[in-house]
């Protein structure tokens, strides 16, 4: 059985906050993903829907939607604090006005229960991999000590996730290789509008209108040059445990180089857009 985080956001070192240590660009990655963590009930709901016949299951989906939307209060909040004129309920709202995904739907959109998994869990990697590398990236006390205590988090929820697609994976005769196709289709969506438009939400004027090509690469520009190959080749470690695959292995290795030179070309692509664009 699934068991919660036990910390609350009145537990967290608010007295640690430094103002003069907040990195302005870190911070528009903070603030979309408060809006994005926020919304944790909408796929909660979701996944008790496509998987309504599984108690045990339902359980753990509602309190990890739980726990989501405590990231995103507390990452709201230390956003409040960092930056006073940030609306977080304000920027929700813009959020929530421009994307959304069919909560009510009762079949998994990835084609099987075990490809729903395997998505959860791709998702879980990227989460615990870019908090890790914020909590390292950042030298402001209050947000590492946020972000390692979320980077904790979401592994925990990687762990779950991953647990249960062990299971469905031999109820539903999913090989390891249609795992992995699953994870990876995951890894591809990563450039959907979903953290593109949450960093348009928080981050963008009132009078500025969504493009998504310019926000992703807005988005990447802030957030992929605080990844390290360390915190890259774990990422890969935790993609090949949940594909039933052998990790620390030379097609791991493999991988990992080719993650690490392909984030290389996103960010040089990314900042050459950058320098040609403006939030203002």
């Amino acid at each position: 059985m699934y068991r919660r985080a036990h910390w609350k956001i009145g537990d967290l070192p608010w007295g640690l906050f430094e103002s003069s240590r907040v990195d302005a660009e870190i911070l528009k990655t903070v603030k979309a993903a408060a809006l994005v963590e926020y919304g944790g009930l909408k796929y909660s709901q979701y996944l008790c829907n496509v998987f309504s016949d599984d108690p045990d299951f339902k359980s753990a989906a509602q309190s990890w939607g739980l726990e989501e939307v405590q990231h995103g209060d507390t990452l709201g909040r230390y956003a409040g604090l960092a930056d006073p004129g940030f609306d977080f309920n304000r920027a929700y709202a813009r959020n929530v006005s421009g994307f959304s995904i069919d909560a009510d739907k009762t079949e998994s959109i990835r084609g099987s229960r075990t490809g729903e998994l395997a998505a959860r869990c791709m998702v879980e990697v990227g989460t615990s991999s870019f908090y890790t590398a914020l909590a390292v990236a950042t030298n402001e006390p209050l947000l590492k000590a946020i972000c390692r205590t979320i980077a904790t988090d979401e592994f925990r929820h990687y762990s779950m996730f991953s647990s249960y697609l062990k299971r469905y994976a031999e109820r539903e005769n999913i090989s390891r290789l249609g795992r992995a196709k699953a994870l990876l289709s995951r890894l591809i969506e990563a450039e959907d509008d979903e953290l593109a438009f949450a960093y348009f939400s928080a981050n963008a004027s009132e009078n500025d209108i969504y493009d998504r090509k310019k926000y992703i690469r807005f988005y990447e520009a802030d957030a992929l040059p605080l990844y390290s190959p360390d915190i890259v080749r774990h990422g890969v470690t935790l993609m090949f445990k949940a594909s039933g695959f052998r990790p620390y292995s030379a097609g791991e290795a493999l991988a990992s180089r080719f993650a690490w030179n392909l984030l290389q070309r996103k960010i040089r692509e990314a900042n050459i857009y950058d320098k040609d664009s403006s939030l203002e």
